[in-house]
């Protein structure tokens, strides 16, 4: 792993309780930086806060609880962590959920309601939108980073549904503009992952043996693997902006 040195950088990580949010809030703490953990209130954010905190007491650890699928509980997190850090300086946009079991062929398109997709809209598009319009003037302040959360759906389709590829295409699209509009001072990217062992909602059945099949680096990647690049988007990365960056062990190459 490459060692990061962020003292007394603040951050956000949405959807940061579990899964590459986790791995990302940790990479941060375990470099000194300050982290407002963000997800749903409950007993799930504040274990993992708890963990975070006892691990890396050098760090200073908050939870900022809030159901990002509406606008005022978005504006509510963001302005919460500014006034806890007096600033900020990355955001990263991690917050995404698929609201099925399990995959919605294409072809199934009566289950994609509106108010499927109104769900997947707000909570994989709308939110990181939300949080980065709120967060704007802390970000110009600092100089600092934004990072999308986004998928390598929105490369190639597929995904957990139609909803989602096209949500997470969207937040393509709008890491590209979000980069024109935070343009000189602040960047703005997005890694595209691939396979990734976490506890997502939606399950794709024996990812080993589909990364073991299709995938060159025969492997599911770990959250760690996607959190390292996203830190790296970060803190270094001084000469990239507007990008997403696949990461998904060669499976499209």
């Amino acid at each position: 792993m490459i060692k990061f040195h962020l003292d007394q950088k603040r951050a956000l990580v949405t959807g940061g309780a579990s899964g590459i949010g986790y791995a990302v809030a940790q990479l941060l703490a375990s470099s000194n930086a300050h982290v407002a953990v963000n997800d749903l209130p409950g007993e799930k954010l504040d274990t993992a806060v708890q963990s975070l905190q006892s691990q890396y007491p050098q760090s200073t650890i908050i939870a900022v609880g809030g159901d990002l699928s509406q606008s005022e509980e978005a504006t509510k997190v963001a302005d919460l962590t500014v006034s806890a850090f007096n600033g900020l300086d990355f955001l990263i946009n991690n917050a995404g959920a698929p609201f099925t079991k399990k995959p919605i062929p294409p072809s199934e398109l009566d289950l994609l309601t509106d108010e499927f997709w109104d769900k997947i809209i707000r909570v994989n598009l709308m939110s990181a939108f939300w949080l980065s319009k709120t967060l704007k003037p802390s970000l110009l302040a600092s100089g600092g980073a934004i990072v999308n959360n986004v998928s390598i759906a929105a490369f190639g389709g597929g995904g957990s549904s139609v909803a989602y590829a096209t949500a997470k295409s969207g937040l393509r699209g709008l890491t590209r503009e979000l980069a024109r509009a935070f343009a000189p001072k602040v960047r703005v990217n997005g890694i595209a992952p691939g396979f990734v062992r976490s506890p997502w909602e939606c399950s794709f059945g024996d990812m080993d043996e589909a990364a073991r099949q299709s995938v060159p680096l025969q492997r599911v990647g770990e959250p760690a693997d996607y959190a390292e690049l996203t830190v790296y988007l970060c803190a270094g990365a001084h000469y990239i902006t507007g990008e997403v960056i696949a990461i998904n062990g060669g499976i499209r190459i």
